[in-house]
């Protein structure tokens, strides 16, 4: 009787070990040790390892791996738990519990994030992290647990059978080939992968007239490496729209000054210009700022008639998204003085610039997406939160090096900024800053949506700062007929008007214009008499002089005209003629420089400039006055004054037993002069006139005795302290 139990015991065991041994030779057991052996330890290189091809490649094949053995992984560790669940409780189940069910939240973490990086805009950080945790999960209770057993069926090997021993031995062996397979598979594609080719170096006939350490004077800007940059490395802005992330933000971009800085045919024709009289290595002192990308990849060094000292890519591109993202260092001298790093370029990116395949797209777009740590690392940066950011481009001079003469202060908003009523140093919520007023707050679903850094702001906000860059060219959108230009122009003109609102600086400036005009008139006039006129315009809510930028081009004027009941203009003063000319003596905000001989500089020739001979501007919250006086006699104006009908307005009359005056603050970017002389008088190009702030008072006319005033006008003065 003893011998037969003890023969059914052994039998039992022999029973019990075959299946314990089928278990360990499974196939699904053995791929899906293997497959978490290579999740984790591919996981772990993902997190741990530093930017390369090959952490790339590792993205892509444990993405590849995981997608493939999910459903197979998943019904292994269901059907395993479900066969354990009833056995007596011990150490090792505990282990094995806890191992499955990190398994299956890192199966839920690892699909959430995959379906972030093929249909989503944004890595999803908190299923990112539980991702990684459950890593050192598996990595801690499951490892534990096929480790506590393999050791337990080695030990009753001796004393049941070594059919259990042999297979948890081919176990550990397949699990560990599967993952040496994986990981070969890693290293065969990183090897197999060659990525595009870029040129990093300078023509041979490249011309270093300034010397081999300035290679890009007379910009001041430099690269990281002190040598050039491939075309490709700077261009391919559009690809951060197609990518699904940053379409609003490109579309913005694509009317904004930034873009079309390279391309405005002004700057072309005036670059040309300036070839032909210096020599083209003269034009890298625009491309820092203009053309970033010609001037990195040393284009700026043949003048060829008849073609352009631009790259295709920087003649469409100006200021790409990458030539302000790549930026690491700025310095407050202007002129482009900053240094440019090439930034770290994700597998198949390039080849989607130059190849735009579907393939191409969908690799560059997950990696960046699954993988994003170094495209954030690279393209934002705190420093380009700050105003000294801008003032590397928005702050100019030339000297001697340039004009053979001297150094002469150009356009300086920075400065103007920094010394103005606008600038509190440590208080951000009195002080308003570049970014405040020319990249405005706008709602986005942009995965670079919210930022915490702000003092009134959040990571969760939902809004960007806008790309537009508006500020006040309305001419060159609308001429180059850019994607979405006439949303650009109407909001050019908001701004310059004063009524573009931006809720978050709202409560930090006055309402209303921009610049304003307050008239100053007698309480009536008589027949006969000389009536004074005295306009006031004040600068509002502008950051810096106004207005700003290359003065020698700009015009900002002030019209006055007045009629009597019947529309009859009896005085005008700043009209504009059929051409585009102003009249003469108009009161003008502009700016007139000069060359050493005591030319005027009119064709934006400022490399030739050593002085200014006039210059008129309004410093933030300063006044200027101008004053006008007129002869009213009861009679129309004179034949020749361009009146209200001959600019093509509509007549306005004044109401009975009154004449009527308004004022017109009007601007435009350019000078007809130079409009001339650039496209050819026969062009009939002109730039767009803004009326930024118009106002219109009458005045009671009596009868009576005449009543002399001041002598005929206009004449011009500045409040005391306020223009300059």
């Amino acid at each position: 009787m003893q011998e037969h139990v003890g023969n059914q015991g052994v039998g039992s065991n022999l029973v019990r070990a075959a299946e314990q041994a089928r278990q360990w030779r499974a196939r699904l057991a053995i791929m899906t040790a293997g497959f978490l052996a290579f999740g984790a330890l591919s996981g772990l290189a993902i997190w741990l390892l530093p930017f390369s091809q090959p952490v790339q490649v590792t993205v892509l094949l444990h993405t590849f791996i995981g997608i493939l053995f999910v459903v197979p992984c998943l019904w292994y560790t269901l059907r395993h738990l479900a066969r354990y669940w009833n056995s007596p409780l011990s150490h090792i189940q505990i282990l094995g519990y806890l191992g499955g069910a990190a398994v299956l939240l890192c199966l839920i973490s690892g699909g959430v994030v995959t379906w972030n990086g093929i249909a989503g805009t944004r890595l999803s950080y908190g299923w990112d992290a539980v991702h990684i945790i459950t890593t050192f999960a598996i990595l801690g209770f499951v490892a534990t647990h096929v480790w506590l057993s393999f050791s337990l069926a080695r030990k009753k090997a001796a004393a049941e059978s070594t059919v259990t021993s042999a297979a948890a031995g081919h176990f550990g062996k397949a699990a560990l080939l599967f993952t040496a397979a994986c990981l070969a598979g890693v290293a065969l594609a990183a090897y197999a992968y060659t990525p595009a080719r870029l040129h990093n170096i300078f023509p041979t006939d490249y011309s270093f007239k300034y010397g081999k350490d300035r290679p890009f004077a007379p910009s001041l800007a430099r690269t990281s490496t002190g040598g050039a940059m491939d075309v490709a490395e700077l261009s391919g802005s559009r690809s951060c729209g197609t990518s699904g992330c940053h379409e609003e933000i490109v579309q913005e971009w694509e009317s904004s000054a930034h873009r079309y800085s390279a391309m405005d045919p002004a700057f072309q024709a005036v670059q040309t210009n300036m070839a032909r009289q210096n020599g083209p290595e003269s034009t890298r002192y625009c491309g820092g700022c203009h053309d970033p990308i010609s001037l990195f990849s040393g284009t700026k060094n043949l003048f060829i008639p008849n073609e352009k000292l631009t790259a295709l890519e920087g003649f469409q591109e100006g200021v790409s998204c990458l030539s302000c993202h790549s930026l690491r260092k700025v310095d407050l001298k202007g002129n482009a003085n900053y240094v440019i790093a090439q930034p770290a370029r994700y597998m198949f990116e390039l080849e989607y610039n130059r190849h735009p395949t579907q393939a191409n797209r969908f690799s560059r777009d997950f990696l960046i997406r699954a993988y994003p740590r170094q495209h954030v690392a690279d393209l934002s940066k705190r420093l380009f939160k700050t105003p000294e950011y801008c003032a590397a481009c928005h702050k100019q001079f030339v000297d001697q090096e340039i004009n053979n003469v001297g150094w002469v202060q150009l356009q300086n908003q920075y400065d103007n900024w920094r010394e103005s009523r606008w600038n509190h140093p440590g208080n951000a919520r009195t002080t308003i800053e570049c970014r405040e007023c020319h990249m405005p707050l706008v709602a986005s679903q942009d995965p670079a949506a919210g930022d915490d850094f702000d003092y009134n702001r959040t990571a969760r906000d939902g809004k960007v700062r806008s790309h537009r860059f508006i500020a006040s060219n309305l001419m060159i959108p609308a001429l180059l007929k850019l994607p979405g230009w006439q949303k650009q122009v109407e909001l050019t003109k908001e701004w310059l008007q004063g009524k573009y609102v931006i809720p978050e600086i709202a409560s930090k400036w006055s309402k209303g214009p921009a610049v304003g005009i307050d008239l100053n008139l007698p309480a009536t006039i008589h027949v006969g008499e000389k009536v004074p006129v005295k306009l006031v315009i004040t600068s509002n809510k502008v950051g810096h002089d106004f207005p700003t930028g290359p003065l020698d081009i700009i015009q900002a004027w002030v019209e006055l005209e007045v009629v009597d009941e019947q529309g009859r203009t009896l005085y005008t003063n700043g009209a504009v003629d059929p051409r585009g000319f102003i009249q003469p003596g108009t009161f003008m905000f502009k700016a007139e420089p000069v060359d050493q001989n005591g030319n005027l500089i009119d064709r934006h020739n400022l490399w030739e400039m050593v002085g200014v001979r006039y210059r008129r501007s309004l410093f933030p919250g300063f006044s200027d006055t101008a004053e006008y006086s007129f002869a009213y006699t009861g009679l129309p104006a004179k034949a020749g004054v361009h009146s209200a009908a001959a600019t093509g307005r509509q007549v306005k009359k004044a109401p009975p037993g009154t004449v009527l005056v308004e004022a017109r603050l009007r601007y435009r970017k350019a000078d007809q002069f130079l409009l001339n002389f650039i496209f050819g008088e026969k062009s009939g190009l002109t730039a767009p006139i803004t009326d930024m702030t118009t106002v219109t008072r009458t005045i009671p006319v009596e009868s009576g005795a005449v009543r002399h005033r001041a002598a005929a006008g206009p004449r011009t003065n500045t409040s005391a302290g306020a223009g300059r």
